[in-house]
């Protein structure tokens, strides 16, 4: 029943943005603007809330259950379990707007910054690490962990409806679970979207400066089919077998880049960029948090900030089904300071090495940085990127990384969409995960032909909005369930006299 409703709806959806894509544009607009217009307060709130409920978590006497039962121990190394969240969590989005998003504020920056100054430059790059730093895993860590917890000391299915029992009761045929599973499942489905059709934009900036090939729908189209076939043959591995090895060659590659990038650019400057501004995130980290301009005209946090926190939520069904399935016999300490800390850090000093890098070359050099963003902002890395020692050979590694980023995404997706639809089997058939294989695909071809990056965009904050709602239902639902575990205190040796 959930897999033929999900289906149902989004492939109506699809027909809709094939059929008629303008009137798909229109309606996703009015819809964005009542939801940041109305709810914007609501999105920053929730999230904030997540990020404080996670950290006191961790250091609570709660810390030391373990995700499954006392024996338990984890079945992958730290290394492949940070590659895995990583490659799951951020992917090709890191690599879109690693070097776009810092550019971009720094030209049109928050009010009250003027453009095109030291002060915008700090503050894209402040705004950058906020952005992709501790609120997005916050959000990951909570689904993830609850997931976990129910499946592997409850011994729940692994559907986002179980994680709400003790409020909606466990029944998998109620209501009020197939409901919430096929909101999961729908905020999923167009939360990979807009990252599927983010890989393809990028591919195709790649493309264009490795080899000519025009910057244009039908391109990004061709690069979404491709991509497909590679991940539906993945995703038909196994796991084990597909997803492992596709996160370790991910991590493997992105840390390859990350390397060259910060040992040929302007090194020094790199690592100043990273320290100032890891300090002004950690504290402005609150006031960042629940900034509004309710005084003010200006769509500045709906396009960035709201965007982002919609993304979150809208990944979190998949990217926390995903890891809780790889996370079994890890306390929730562990879990938490793992999932919050390690990711956010990469993703700072991914954003310090290229984002500083591209405001280094665009303030100190004649470089066109800016003039390629408002042309293609997919194509802004590729320029910065040919500027450097190596540059070819550089822009080849970044194709790679963005395609290998692009299939273990929708390999992950595809996987997660099968055991959602499939009563959370840990093994959903080929079959079921070559439907959403296809359909994911689909979505983000039809929300291409529907507005390009806004169309992609779009979609993710209008998903995210209901979902935002059973994120608090989680918390409340984790809270009644912890508080009927017996913890143990550990007892202190006696003194010595």
């Amino acid at each position: 029943m959930v897999f033929y409703i999900s289906v149902a709806i989004i492939g109506l959806f699809v027909l809709w943005g094939l059929i008629s894509p303008n009137s798909l544009a229109s309606t996703a607009t009015l819809a964005l603007a009542f939801t940041t217009d109305k709810f914007g307060w609501m999105f920053l709130i929730i999230t904030f809330l997540v990020l404080v409920f996670m950290i006191a978590l961790a250091f609570s006497k709660y810390g030391r259950l373990r995700l499954g039962h006392e024996d338990d121990r984890p079945e992958f190394s730290n290394i492949t379990w940070f590659g895995m969240l990583f490659s799951a969590g951020m992917g090709i989005g890191l690599v879109f707007w690693g070097v776009a998003e810092p550019l971009d504020h720094y030209i049109y920056p928050l009010s009250g910054i003027p453009k095109l100054t030291p002060e915008a430059a700090n503050a894209a790059i402040t705004f950058s690490f906020f952005h992709w730093g501790l609120h997005a895993w916050a959000i990951y860590s909570l689904v993830g962990l609850t997931i976990a917890y129910f499946r592997f000391r409850k011994d729940k299915k692994l559907l986002i409806s179980q994680t709400l029992s003790p409020i909606i009761g466990g029944d998998l045929n109620s209501p009020q679970s197939k409901f919430i599973d096929i909101l999961a499942i729908i905020a999923t489905a167009f939360g990979v979207a807009t990252s599927l059709g983010l890989g393809a934009m990028q591919i195709n900036g790649g493309l264009n400066n490795l080899f000519g090939i025009n910057i244009n729908i039908f391109n990004q189209i061709i690069i979404i089919i491709i991509s497909t076939i590679l991940f539906l043959i993945s995703s038909t591995t196994g796991l084990e077998k597909g997803i492992k090895i596709l996160s370790n060659i991910n991590v493997g590659i992105a840390v390859l880049l990350l390397i060259f990038v910060f040992i040929l650019g302007p090194t020094a400057n790199i690592l100043e960029v990273f320290t100032n501004n890891l300090g002004n995130y950690l504290q402005n980290i609150i006031s960042m948090s629940l900034r509004l301009t309710p005084f003010e005209e200006s769509n500045w946090i709906a396009n960035w900030t709201l965007f982002y926190w919609a993304w979150w939520i809208a990944w979190s069904p998949f990217v926390g089904v995903f890891i809780a399935r790889v996370s079994k016999g890890r306390t929730i300490r562990e879990f938490i300071i793992g999932v919050l800390l390690v990711p956010s850090l990469f993703s700072c000093i991914w954003f310090a090495v290229f984002g500083g890098t591209a405001l280094s070359l665009e303030i100190n050099t004649n470089l066109a940085l800016l003039e390629a963003l408002k042309a293609d902002m997919s194509s802004t890395l590729f320029v910065m990127l040919e500027s450097l020692p190596f540059g070819y050979i550089i822009s080849i590694i970044a194709t790679i990384l963005i395609l290998t980023f692009f299939v273990s995404s929708a390999d992950s997706a595809t996987f997660v969409l099968g055991m959602f639809s499939a009563k959370g089997s840990m093994e959903p058939t080929n079959k079921v995960k070559l439907v959403w294989g296809i359909l994911q695909a689909l979505v983000a071809v039809a929300l291409l032909l529907s507005g390009g990056l806004q169309g992609l965009q779009t979609m993710s904050i209008v998903t995210a909005l209901p979902f935002s709602i059973i994120l608090v239902l989680m918390m409340l639902s984790f809270i009644m369930e912890l508080r009927k575990e017996k913890i143990y205190k550990i007892p202190k040796h006696p003194k010595k006299h």
